[in-house]
């Protein structure tokens, strides 16, 4: 089934859901190291790899981070080509004073704010899908 495109259904269906736990951005030589089923994602950059993962798993590793954040998971399935989601959301997030880093993924966007920030960011997305 492919994903939905159409902007206005994609905010008033993408039902933003706040996964438990804290995570964190670290950046690593090689994956060699980390059980890969222990990483939410990965990006390889010319400087090695990001990963995201949860920071027990992190602390665990003893691999160095800056950034704690919550992730919110958009469960609405998004089309990868679909035109203004992210705009929207990082617009109304930014107007709240709410940094986000996205990750978009085959089915859902998946948002990570400051862990400080969760339950506010969650609040901004609720209120932009109901508006």
């Amino acid at each position: 089934m492919p994903g939905e495109k159409d902007l206005v259904q994609l905010l008033k269906t993408m039902q933003p859901c706040l996964n438990e736990g804290e995570y964190v951005f670290c950046n690593v030589a090689n994956l060699a190291d980390i059980p890969t089923d222990q990483i939410i994602s990965f990006f390889k950059e010319t400087e090695g790899f990001t990963v995201i993962l949860s920071r027990s798993m992190a602390d665990q590793w003893q691999l160095d981070y800056s950034f704690v954040a919550a992730w919110i998971t958009l469960t609405v399935h998004s089309a990868l080509d679909a035109v203004g989601l992210t705009a929207a959301f990082s617009s109304a997030l930014s107007s709240a004073g709410i940094s986000c880093n996205v990750v978009a993924a085959y089915y859902h966007d998946h948002i990570f704010v400051d862990q400080r920030d969760a339950e506010r960011a969650l609040e901004v997305l609720w209120v932009l899908s109901h508006s």
